[in-house]
């Protein structure tokens, strides 16, 4: 709620001498030390963290006595009174929108990951690392932890970070914010990675169906869900009309030609019992092509 302590002047109730943040685009006032909106606003919602990634870094201009000292200048200026953690925070907030924009990745998912980031930069938990990896980092965490995970290719790709420089930070976050994130399962890719393949649903299921069983069975222990995915892939297509290589289901899966070949080798001798009852084979099972 906005709190007026004269007729002119909008401060925040509970930092009434903390400058202001005009966020132009919605029409809002910001307060830099809570990020309560205490403006009129015409935009969405309230947004605890600084308003994400519309703020400006534009202080809003006095309206009243309050606003300039005995001199006559004014009390808050632009730029020189938002200190360096608000810029930081608010440049932050801005990467973390514009790599979600780039994979429509939706409002909840950034909204976590600014709360991520905060979380960090408040805490001081990274230093040395840079805010765009710690960015780069919560988004990945984020996704995760929302149900709708992605690669670190796939951060990587949207990022200026290298995807090592994104894992550091991720384990790094989770040991700092003693959080964690849920267990990827070889189901959360599937679809994605065969349609980005042109694959046919039949050859999708059939994948799927591989790679639930190789877990089941305990024939690939130890290896990562994404290279257990990609190695069902390869084996589900390879026996289907509809052939895909290591390299293109490595290239879109993010992981090297040896992951995938690991994987598969482990689950070769086992794929009269990995296949659907009902697949269709293009190539028997004997004629698949041996490690």
């Amino acid at each position: 709620m906005a709190s007026r302590y004269d007729t002119n002047k909008v401060c925040c109730s509970s930092h009434p001498d903390a400058p202001l943040i005009e966020d132009y685009r919605a029409g809002d006032q910001i307060c830099s030390e809570c990020g309560l909106v205490v403006g009129d606003s015409v935009g969405g919602p309230e947004n605890p963290l600084l308003g994400g990634s519309d703020l400006t870094t534009i202080i809003g201009p006095g309206r009243g006595d309050a606003s300039f000292d005995s001199f006559g200048v004014a009390r808050y200026q632009n730029r020189r009174t938002m200190n360096s953690s608000d810029r930081a925070l608010i440049n932050a907030f801005k990467e973390i929108n514009a790599m979600a924009d780039r994979i429509n990745l939706p409002r909840t998912i950034v909204d976590r990951a600014n709360n991520l980031f905060k979380q960090v930069h408040d805490g001081r938990n990274l230093k040395g690392r840079s805010n765009d990896a710690i960015a780069s980092a919560c988004l990945y965490i984020a996704c995760r932890q929302e149900g709708v995970p992605r690669t670190f290719k796939e951060i990587c790709a949207v990022s200026k970070i290298s995807k090592r420089e994104i894992g550091r930070c991720f384990k790094l976050i989770l040991k700092a914010l003693e959080t964690s994130v849920e267990l990827i399962t070889t189901g959360d890719f599937m679809s994605r990675f065969c349609s980005n393949l042109g694959l046919p649903n039949v050859v999708q299921r059939a994948a799927t169906h591989i790679a639930r069983k190789a877990v089941e069975l305990d024939i690939v222990p130890g290896r990562s869900p994404i290279s257990v995915a990609a190695a069902a892939i390869y084996m589900a297509s390879q026996a289907s009309e509809d052939k895909r290589s290591q390299k293109e289901i490595g290239d879109i899966a993010g992981v090297a030609d040896v992951t995938i070949r690991q994987s598969y080798k482990l689950m070769y001798p086992h794929a009269a019992n990995l296949f659907p009852q009902d697949f269709k084979f293009a190539t028997p099972i004997e004629n698949l092509p041996q490690m």
